[in-house]
């Protein structure tokens, strides 16, 4: 297995960009890659990059390339051999070069915000119309002297066996038509009793 006539790990041979005062980059004042803002970095500890590296280091490497990898960042080939890497090297410099162009864990993101379809959308619960009907009819009996009483009853029963069957709303309707028929019609009944009975005991007499 042939290497690389130097190796970062190494102090002498090829100056690199962290060794000395005379680099171009050090001369023109633009800070190495993996210092301050540059290359983002997997571990929090301090030291140059020719620092070697902790197990503890190449795991937090080997981590933000898994995350790279499930979020689509690199495929399968790729991210086994940065792993394979990742293990092999030497230097906090040499984990830097392999996390350069990926975040450092998941970036979350934001889900659209989108109107959901109306038809999607939790169903208004409609009113049923006999009980609609029944209070309509309980309300105009102090108009008709009563005689929508029968009906407001016969559609607040209807209304209220038609509720329970489909759900639908409005059983406060019903149960008002009722009660306003209902005495609507005792009412009546009992106006019709007094007429009887005024009736047969003027006859008697």
């Amino acid at each position: 297995m042939t290497h690389p006539s130097w190796q970062p790990w190494q102090g002498n041979g090829t100056p690199q960009p962290w060794q000395g005062q005379g680099g171009p980059a050090h001369q023109q004042g633009v800070p190495p890659v993996w210092a301050g803002g540059g290359v983002p970095q997997p571990w929090g500890g301090q030291g140059g990059p020719s620092m070697l590296a902790s197990h503890a280091d190449r795991e937090r490497t080997v981590d933000v390339l898994r995350a790279g990898y499930g979020e689509g960042r690199l495929e399968h080939p790729e991210f086994e051999k940065r792993v394979e890497r990742a293990y092999a090297a030497r230097t906090v410099g040499e984990l830097a070069l392999l996390v350069a162009d990926l975040p450092q864990g998941p970036v979350p993101q934001q889900a659209p915000v989108m109107n959901v379809p109306w038809t999607f959308q939790p169903a208004r619960r409609q009113t049923n119309g006999k009980a609609v009907g029944s209070a309509v009819c309980g309300a105009m009996c102090l108009m008709t002297f009563g005689l929508t009483g029968v009906p407001a009853v016969v559609l607040g029963h209807a209304a209220r066996a038609e509720i329970r069957r489909t759900g639908e709303a409005g059983d406060a309707f019903a149960l008002t038509g009722l009660v306003i028929g209902w005495l609507s019609t005792a009412g009546w009944a009992l106006m019709l009793m007094a007429m009887i009975v005024a009736a047969a005991a003027s006859g008697s007499g």
